[in-house]
């Protein structure tokens, strides 16, 4: 029988945590994007005036999904993946993606960019999470149900590449495998494709010229500091500059010029600069008290389907945020990857809040305990 849905609180701290982050986000893109604005704009507010309307329309986009049924999304799983994946199709055509730093990641609408990838994203999870949730389709076969999923997840990486958006393809695969882990997948049907697939990344990387450079730059950054290695090394000398205080908000000195767009990628270098280690610490721990909160949804969700949405959800967040973060400290060779909640840009902010708003839906009416 039907479960009978009694309305509840939603979770606090999941809405909480996420409204700190973005609160911290907006200051940070108004600080980090001054110097940026009034060079290119002469106006100091460009940046700030895109960010807050990306919030508005966030905002209300959250509050609209946190009391729209989550099983909608199942229902039309294949039509959001379908426009999805016709929208990454869309931007590789000349004349309708747009070109930034020679990559064709955008289709501009009127004085707005749109970023198919991060509608992408969305779409794997859901398409996983009612697949794997469905009797029928089968993950624990690996040639009659598990090769599906990693054929999704190879055509996906075959059109990011393509443009080139290199830890996108990383975010979405990593997001497809946490999600079949998630959904009862043999361990050694993920570890034979795993162990190749990073084996073809690193193919990848050889074969495209700018990654190969990234990588040997990333060893040495210092080396190549006039150069490829200039935004990285500029970014550790924000970061240490920073020191246990910080310089105080608003007084970074890197974000003048020197990093380059500072209010993206590359934002928590300033956040680090200006706020020292212990603002790091504290937006570190509130992206894992996040996480903590969506598993535990997850965890509580006696509906498989939600329990995977959930779970996909909160990967994408802290896999994107640890990415970004390991990026600008030069953890790993540097790729564009913008910080959930901070970095500026409409596309981003907006999915992440309507997908926080599907999450505080799934805590209001996926918990055990309800009758059916």
């Amino acid at each position: 029988m039907e479960k009978t849905r009694k309305k509840k609180p939603f979770n606090f701290l999941i809405f909480s945590f996420t409204l700190i982050l973005i609160a911290l986000g907006i200051v940070m893109v108004f600080s980090a994007s001054t110097p940026a604005a009034k060079n290119q704009f002469d106006n100091i507010y460009h940046y700030l005036h895109q960010q807050l309307i990306a919030f508005g329309v966030g905002l209300a986009a959250m509050l609209a999904a946190s009391y729209v049924n989550y099983n909608v999304y199942k229902k039309i799983a294949w039509f959001i993946f379908g426009g999805a994946l016709l929208l990454l199709v869309l931007v590789l055509i000349p004349g309708v993606g747009t070109v930034y730093n020679n990559a064709r990641r955008w289709i501009t609408i009127g004085a707005f960019d749109l970023q198919p990838s991060e509608i992408y994203k969305f779409a794997i999870i859901v398409l996983f999470s009612k697949l794997l949730s469905d009797e029928k389709m089968q993950n624990r076969k690996f040639w009659k149900g598990y090769i599906i999923y990693i054929g999704i997840l190879l055509i996906s990486a075959g059109l990011l590449i393509s443009e080139p958006h290199l830890s996108g393809t990383i975010i979405v695969v990593s997001i497809g495998m946490v999600l079949l882990f998630a959904g009862a997948t043999k361990i050694w049907h993920i570890l034979v494709t795993v162990v190749p697939g990073v084996a073809g990344l690193g193919l990848v990387a050889y074969y495209f010229e700018y990654m190969r450079i990234r990588v040997i730059t990333w060893m040495d950054p210092f080396a190549y500091a006039q150069g490829d290695g200039y935004q990285v090394v500029q970014s550790l000398y924000a970061i240490g500059s920073g020191g246990l205080l910080g310089k105080g908000a608003g007084k970074s000195m890197q974000k003048f010029l020197y990093i380059p767009e500072p209010q993206n990628d590359f934002i928590f270098a300033i956040l680090a600069e200006e706020l020292g280690f212990i603002g790091v610490i504290v937006v570190i721990s509130l992206f894992v008290m996040l996480m903590y909160q969506g598993i535990k949804v997850a965890k509580n969700s006696s509906d498989k389907f939600a329990g995977l949405m959930a779970t996909g959800i909160s990967a994408l967040i802290f896999i994107q945020a640890a990415l970004n973060i390991a990026v600008v400290t030069g953890s790993v060779p540097p790729t564009g990857i913008s910080l959930p909640f901070f970095s500026a840009g409409g596309t981003g902010l907006v999915m992440f809040m309507g997908e926080i708003g599907i999450l505080l839906n799934i805590s209001r009416y996926a918990g055990k305990g309800y009758k059916k």
